[in-house]
Parts: structure tokens; C-alpha cells; sequence
């Protein structure tokens, strides 16, 4: 490619790439490997929670009739019936008159409908107890399905499973759940300078930094990553590594070759392929304006710049939102220094943020894109939006954490 085809927007972008994602099948999850994964099918409770009417408090059931009038300078003289057992089914039923101590998430005996608490309560003996606030029925009970009737949605179709979500699930007696499989991501690293990270490089070669941080952040999002041998700037084995990523995985993320240059073939292998649908190449964008994207088939290959940083910020851009369900972790921050944008493109600056006389302040990272030490030290980036002109150091900014 001589120059680069229409350049688009990161939003044109992600909406290219939302209506070329693959297809994924679903499979089923026992609750102890689901965290994180997300759900193909809603989760409906088999069950009302709770499935009996309990105590909130430790205190006294009562039918709440037998208070009604009484306080501190007149309690209600009631007698002592018993003494419910947590994790038990009560034996016994209280008559009017009486009533019982039961601890919380007892489970309410038959002849009542509210509970004392302690702190209201004085014991009089062993077989009275004096009531010195007067309580409504239903006080301090949590009825049966209060918490969610039989039948009701506890978890939406596509919800990322949290442990509170598995929790809530092991109290109805799910044990396992429908999940959607997740995304396979083929991680191919481009060019005749690059060498693995084992070997020590001959000057103009420098080590495989993409593949080792690409396949972390594939792994982060709840991907499977797998990569593949360093492919030199030779069109017949591009090809090859390609065909073989596409035949194992959903997704192809190929580093290095995406601009514009004698060497840069990445486009023209790709669009060798039957089906081959050129998405986009080039994004208004800094760092990361080389990037593209092609469908071919169900497959989706999206070559990245070949600069560690460009290629770990342009995952994060426009391949991560489709790979983790997972909304991103952002703070609210101020910008700790004036920071320069260019009107019509969007900017993504890493970074670091430092508690300043109790404020949150973000301190930008400048520097060309190939310095890795940047993202290093970065806590996350802020994003600069194509209509403006800048950042004014003190204004606010929001900041997305990097995991």
C-alpha cells in the first residue's frame, strides 16, 4: 500500500469492529472456574430467597399484637416460651402471650410475626420477659422471597461474574452456569529486526516486547492468548502464520508491518485471503494511527503498530472492549501539567497519578512510542477527545487504570 486508505475515528473504528466480531459458542461453568467469565444464558432463581421468613436481629419473636402499647415506663409482660436453634425448624408454636429467643437468621416459629430486639428486652426470671418497645408486624423479619421471589432474574444474559455473583448463585444451589466461550487470540510479532527475548540482539535488532505484553493483556480481558514465532518481513511466510493463527483462533493480533513502507506487507498478505474484508487502516489516533483491521471469514485480524507502547494502547482502545466484559476502572484526577493535542485526532496519554495536599493528580508521560519505560511507570491514561485542544494542567481529567 502506497498510502494509507481512509483514515477513521476510534469510534468508526470500535463500531467497524463490533459488527465483525466473531461467533463464539457457549459452554457450561461449574461456579468455582466462573469467575470473571460472562453469561450466555440469564440466571433465574429456582427458588425464593429466603425460603423461610427469618430473624434480621438477635432478640424475641413475638406476635407483635401481644406489644402494642408498651415502652419504657409500661412493658409488656410476656411469657417465655422457648429458645429457637439456628438451622433448625422450630418444634414448637408460640401461643398468644408468649414468646421466644431467636438469634438472627433464625427461623421465625409458627404464632408470630415480629421480633425484639435484645437491646428492648430485659429477662425476668426464667420464664418472663419484659418488651419495652412496642414493634409492627413484619419488624425485623425478612420474609420468604423478600430477597428474590422464585422465578425472578438474579443475573442478566452477558453479566461478568463477580464473587458476589457466585455467591449469590451457591445460595439458590446453582452449581454451574452457561458461559459464553471465551475468545482464542492468535499473537503474531513482525519484522527482520525483532528477535526473542532470549536472545541477546546484534546491533538494529531489539527483542520481542509485544508478544510477551499482548499476551498478558489478551489473558487480563479473559481471553485465551496463544502466540506464535517471530515471522520475518517475508510475504510467503506471513501467509503461512497467518493461515495457521486463523485456523486456531478468533482473533489475530499482529504487531509491526501495519504502516506504510516497502516492508510493511501486513495489508497485502491479508487481503490475499478468499473473504478477505479490509475494515479500516488507519485511525486518527496518537499513539497508534497505523492500525488496521481485516475480517476474514469469522476471524478478525487487527495489525497493531509495532511500538510497544502504540501496540499496548491500541489494544487497550479498540480490541479490549470486546474481549473483557469488564468495564474499565477509571478515577477522577486533575491534570498535573498542560498537555498538547492536535484538533481532529484522539489522544491517549499514559499517566501517573500522586496524592498532592490530599488531591488526586495525574502527571502526563511523554515520549516517543517507542520508549516501554513510559507504560511502565504509568497507573493508566487519559483520553484527550478529537475536538479538543489540549488539557489545562488543574483541569479535570478522568484517568483509566491499566490492570
Amino acid at each position: 500500500m502506497s498510502e494509507f486508505l481512509k483514515v477513521v475515528t476510534v469510534q468508526e473504528a470500535r463500531q467497524l469492529i463490533a459488527g465483525a466480531l466473531p461467533s463464539r459458542g457457549w459452554e457450561p461453568a461449574v461456579l468455582s472456574c466462573a469467575l470473571g467469565r460472562e453469561l450466555s444464558d440469564a440466571v433465574y432463581s429456582p427458588e425464593p430467597i429466603p425460603s423461610f421468613a427469618r430473624s434480621t436481629v438477635d432478640g424475641y419473636a413475638v406476635c407483635a399484637e401481644d406489644t402494642f402499647g408498651c415502652g419504657e415506663s409500661l412493658p409488656a409482660f410476656l411469657e417465655y416460651g422457648g429458645e429457637i436453634q439456628i438451622g433448625h425448624r422450630p418444634n414448637f408454636t408460640v401461643m398468644p402471650g408468649q414468646c421466644c429467643w431467636i438469634p438472627t437468621g433464625g427461623m421465625l416459629p409458627p404464632g408470630t410475626d415480629a421480633v425484639v430486639m435484645v437491646e428492648y428486652t430485659e429477662r425476668l426470671g426464667d420464664d418472663t420477659v419484659l418488651i419495652f418497645r412496642a414493634v409492627g408486624p413484619g419488624e425485623n423479619i425478612m420474609q420468604v422471597g423478600e430477597d428474590a421471589p422464585e422465578g425472578s432474574l438474579l443475573l442478566p444474559q452477558g453479566h461478568c461474574l463477580r464473587s458476589q455473583d457466585l455467591g449469590l448463585l451457591a445460595s439458590v444451589g446453582i452449581k454451574q452456569v452457561n458461559v459464553w466461550q471465551q475468545y482464542r487470540v492468535g499473537i503474531i510479532s513482525t519484522g527482520n529486526e525483532i528477535v526473542s527475548p532470549e536472545v541477546c540482539p546484534q546491533p538494529g535488532q531489539v527483542r520481542d516486547v509485544n508478544s510477551i505484553s499482548l499476551a498478558a493483556a489478551v489473558q487480563s480481558a479473559a481471553a485465551v492468548a496463544k502466540t506464535y514465532p517471530i515471522v520475518p518481513d517475508d510475504y510467503d511466510r506471513l501467509r503461512q502464520a497467518v493461515l495457521s493463527a486463523c485456523e486456531e483462533n478468533d482473533w489475530i493480533l499482529m504487531s509491526g508491518g501495519s504502516s506504510v513502507g516497502v516492508k510493511d506487507m501486513t495489508l497485502e498478505v491479508l487481503m490475499s485471503f478468499p473473504q478477505a474484508q479490509l475494515l479500516f487502516h488507519g485511525i486518527s489516533v496518537k499513539p497508534g494511527k497505523p492500525t488496521l483491521a481485516v475480517k476474514i471469514d469469522n476471524k478478525l485480524v487487527v495489525g497493531l503498530p509495532g511500538h510497544p507502547v502504540s501496540a499496548l494502547t491500541m489494544f487497550g482502545v479498540v480490541c479490549k472492549p470486546f474481549l473483557d466484559s469488564k468495564p474499565p476502572s477509571q478515577v477522577n484526577a486533575v491534570a498535573g501539567a498542560n498537555i498538547a493535542s492536535q484538533p481532529g485526532r484522539d489522544d491517549y496519554v499514559p499517566v501517573t497519578l500522586k496524592d498532592v495536599n490530599g488531591q488526586r493528580v495525574a502527571y502526563p508521560l511523554l515520549g516517543k512510542s517507542g520508549l516501554m519505560t513510559i507504560l511502565a511507570q504509568a497507573d493508566g491514561y487519559i483520553h484527550i477527545n478529537y475536538q479538543q485542544q489540549g488539557i489545562l494542567s488543574g483541569e479535570s481529567v478522568l484517568v483509566t487504570r491499566f490492570d
